[in-house]
């Protein structure tokens, strides 16, 4: 599948970032965030172009069109592989990407303003959220229905019971 371009002031999403090279022949090592890059062709606007991908022992291993010897593939670590946020497969109800939930202001249950998610943390037992309020100060909401009883792309709602 081509990746679409971007359209002015569209985001983007980082679905890998390249952790160093792999051999001699210029091939990447991968730190993925995606369930499977294989639907990508195009990275970075058109910049970066996925020639394949495979599993390795110390990682995901892909081969960028233009990338071709080591020193070109250890210039790229830590460059971020970003598509538009219109490239990534529709989301059933309930579902959400990181993406769109972080920068989204936080109000609670009784439309006090707490601030804005900045960060979402999974430690295996689910996606919990961090909000930071105005002043700096942070604290961790879990993203469960009893918690986040609803969001949208514009604002999150956090019931009381579950603000420190």
């Amino acid at each position: 599948m081509a990746t679409p371009t971007r359209q002015p002031g569209e985001p983007r999403v980082t679905l890998a970032v390249i952790v160093g090279a792999h051999g001699i022949g210029g091939e990447v090592r991968l730190k993925v965030f995606a369930e499977d890059l294989s639907g990508y062709s195009a990275f970075n606007d058109g910049a970066l172009t996925l020639k394949s991908v495979r599993e390795g022992s110390n990682g995901v291993i892909a081969r960028l069109v233009e990338v071709t010897d080591r020193n070109a593939a250890e210039a790229l670590r830590g460059t971020e592989l970003t598509v538009p946020r219109s490239a990534l497969p529709p989301l059933e109800d309930g579902e959400y990407y990181h993406a769109d939930i972080i920068g989204l202001p936080a109000i609670a249950s009784d439309g006090e303003s707490l601030g804005q998610v900045v960060l979402i943390e999974n430690f295996g037992a689910g996606d919990v959220l961090e909000i930071e309020r105005p002043d700096g100060r942070r604290f961790m909401v879990p993203m469960k229905a009893e918690a986040v009883p609803e969001w949208d792309q514009d604002r999150l709602i956090v019931d009381r019971a579950f603000i420190a």
